[in-house]
């Protein structure tokens, strides 16, 4: 399990080299809120054999828990600086970005910062840029409630990883995946989850992304599941419809049918091949 040290915080990262040659970029894969990089292990095992795929965590999350007290900053830019760090760091030079809800919009914010190296944006179940003032107030407190009043001894609980496995998704997941979603919600760092809450929902952060989306020049594409009710398949396509490729084609909207709010862990296959075809698109 290695890690580097980025902004005097150490980042656990996994990095699996293709299984064949090829002229490729680095797939780089990042995860959502109270989440880690254990959830794209489906992903990458359906396109290691093409592509480097490249997994970390996130400051504050998963293997990468103990954050700096000394920076305080826990902007979408903020993360998206880490992650260009990160590509500098292991010499990445051409990378695809493939982000998850939160780590969707970390994509984009990386794109615009750091545009000689990365190559397209894929978003799975992120997207944006409405702003409606009582849901956020609502969505932001009872997120700082669940960090603060979480359990240590909540993975001791009998039948925890079973309620875990049937959250925010379309068909229950397998229990491992509820069991990974308890384990990773007790270890995230309290003001790193907060944070990272906060600074991302608020008015002029949601305004932004529309504006960030409409100025990147490289190829972005919108994953969407049909029954997501975290991030609503209207909310993704209208972040969509500021990209060139929606004005000009209307091809970068793509959504699965039947699948919640963790599609690479729900449909890891569709996935993998709607990622696949982008890739091969974009050669």
């Amino acid at each position: 399990m290695p890690s580097i040290e980025i902004s005097r915080v150490a980042h656990t990262y996994d990095f699996l080299p293709a299984r064949s040659p090829a002229n490729a970029p680095v797939l780089v894969l990042i995860h959502g809120w109270l989440m880690s990089r254990q959830y794209w292990q489906p992903i990458v095992e359906e396109l290691a054999s093409d592509y480097s795929c490249l997994c970390y965590d996130l400051r504050g999350f998963g293997d990468s828990c103990k954050t700096n007290p000394d920076r305080a900053a826990y902007s979408l830019n903020s993360y998206a600086q880490d992650l260009i760090s990160l590509l500098e760091k292991l010499d990445i030079k051409e990378a695809w970005l493939v982000g998850h809800s939160l780590g969707g919009s970390i994509a984009l914010w990386g794109a615009k910062s750091c545009s000689e190296r990365v190559r397209g944006v894929i978003c799975l179940n992120a997207g944006g840029g409405v702003y409606l003032k009582e849901e956020f107030d609502r969505f932001r407190q009872a997120g700082q409630q669940l960090i603060k009043y979480r359990p240590q001894w909540l993975p001791y609980v009998p039948l925890i990883d079973f309620l875990f496995a049937r959250a925010m998704v379309a068909t229950p997941l397998p229990r491992r995946w509820g069991r990974q979603r308890v384990i990773d919600f007790v270890k995230a760092d309290a003001v790193a989850a907060v944070g990272s809450l906060l600074e991302s929902t608020t008015e002029a952060e949601v305004h932004q992304l529309p504006q960030l989306v409409s100025q990147l020049q490289q190829p972005v594409y919108f994953i969407a599941g049909e029954k997501d009710l975290i991030m609503e398949p209207k909310y993704v396509g209208h972040l969509a419809s500021f990209h060139y490729l929606f004005q000009c084609r209307g091809d970068n909207l793509i959504e699965i049918s039947n699948c919640g709010h963790l599609s690479m862990v729900e449909q890891p296959q569709e996935v993998s091949q709607i990622l696949k075809d982008i890739l091969a698109k974009n050669q």
